[in-house]
């Protein structure tokens, strides 16, 4: 048994809609399912070991709540706000609480589409944000909060 603290996880969330990757317009979205991201994400966490705590939720409220439970339990976040990201000040404001990087990942383009999808509120707290990686962009976040967490 090791001395050594443990390495806090990573919290992997997904906003609302997310749910439906794999079978909402692949064409944009791709054909993996949250189900593929989450285990590629704990995947690669695990080349740093790391672990990976995730939801995905279509209530904002929940989010919000499951980021302030997470303060002094996780060293980083990867968040696909879905349409949160364009909408949503009090989860922006809730992602500072933990204390820890953020990475804001998103599967498609959102600057090669509508003008709404242009704007984050999540963007100007995060360390990095990914975007039309497809869910490639996942495994990128991980390996850039790993950096983040010096490991």
């Amino acid at each position: 048994m090791s001395d050594a603290p443990e390495t806090p996880p990573i919290l992997l969330l997904n906003g609302p809609n997310l749910n439906m990757l794999g079978v909402r317009q692949p064409e944009v979205y791709g054909a993996d399912t949250l189900e593929d991201v989450v285990e590629s994400t704990r995947r690669t966490a695990a080349e740093f070991g790391l672990t990976v705590r995730a939801l995905q939720t279509n209530h904002e409220g929940e989010m919000i709540d499951a980021v302030h439970a997470a303060r002094g339990e996780i060293g980083g976040i990867v968040i696909n706000p879905g349409g949160w990201t364009h909408t949503s000040v009090a989860l922006a404001d809730a992602l500072v609480v933990p204390e820890v990087p953020v990475v804001e990942v998103h599967i498609s383009n959102v600057h090669a589409r509508e003008p709404f999808r242009q704007h984050s509120y999540i963007s100007p707290i995060a360390a990095g944000v990914i975007v039309g990686c497809g869910t490639a962009g996942y495994e990128f976040a991980v390996r850039r909060i790993a950096a983040l967490m010096g490991l």
